[in-house]
């Protein structure tokens, strides 16, 4: 049975299917609002905190996909340098870097203007996207920050997409 079929009712918030989504995935969340959940989203390289926010003002689902990071000072410029080319290769969501929180932030908005209805398969693929691209991403994040290598260098090492079937 597809995601979509247990929603029938146009009416449902998009929380309360985010909430199913991690209920069914058995993550660890809170219901902070009516309109925001927040959470914990176990990778290969370490959890992410997703939260995810529904803005009534401009009809936007809003994802932020976080995770500690706290890159010595003097590596910032490669990091910074780094976060420029990785965002060019991100289609959906882009990633930015809080210095005051040391947190390394995907972030994403799904606009669903004039009453559209986000469904759970793309809500599911929202979330997958950002937990996919901080996993690609931190390994070269990783060495941007903790070795010598340029930030050409260190994406090198990012999983490259594949294209096609096996």
């Amino acid at each position: 049975m597809a995601l979509s079929e247990q929603f029938l009712n146009d009416d449902i918030h998009p929380i309360d299917i985010v909430e199913h989504i991690a209920s069914h995935n058995e993550w660890d969340f809170d219901r902070i609002a009516d309109d925001q959940i927040a959470m914990a989203v176990e990778g290969q390289w370490r959890t992410y905190s997703i939260t995810l926010a529904w803005s009534h003002y401009d009809e936007t689902l809003r994802l932020i996909c976080t995770f500690e990071f706290e890159p010595p000072e003097d590596r910032m410029p490669t990091l910074y340098e780094g976060l420029n080319s990785v965002n060019d290769q991100c289609w959906a969501g882009a990633f930015s870097f809080w210095p005051s929180e040391q947190l390394m932030v995907y972030k994403y908005g799904l606009v669903l203007a004039g009453g559209q209805i986000a469904s759970p398969e793309q809500i599911d693929t929202l979330i997958s996207a950002a937990v996919l691209s901080a996993e690609r991403y931190y390994p070269a994040f990783q060495l941007m920050s903790w070795t010598d290598r340029s930030a050409e260098e260190s994406l090198q090492v990012a999983i490259a997409e594949a294209y096609g079937r096996a």
